[in-house]
């Protein structure tokens, strides 16, 4: 395995999406080795359930979030987005 900036990038997913969890997101990544594109996964059934649930303007920008760290944890590391376009959609 070669080390590279879509490591990184795979990592940052990771990082995201357990914070957005609150726990490690293994339960979610070692199902799934191939695309997230096809799940359909609700909002409450990701949010860190020690938390109050957010208000609908937070949930959209959450909803945002999640697509991006979907997009980091494509299992074909050519297919991830660079940082720069991760921080680029995360801004926007």
């Amino acid at each position: 395995m070669e080390v590279t900036e879509k490591c990184d990038v795979y990592s940052f997913g990771v990082l995201a999406l357990e914070v957005i969890l609150g726990k490690h997101p293994r339960d979610i990544l070692s199902p799934f080795s191939g695309s997230f594109a096809n799940m359909n996964i609700e909002l409450d059934d990701m949010l860190d359930p020690r938390l109050p649930f957010p208000s609908l303007e937070v949930q959209n920008k959450l909803i945002s979030i999640m697509d991006v760290v979907f997009l980091c944890l494509d299992a074909n590391p050519q297919s991830r987005p660079t940082m720069q376009i991760v921080s680029h959609l995360l801004c926007n």
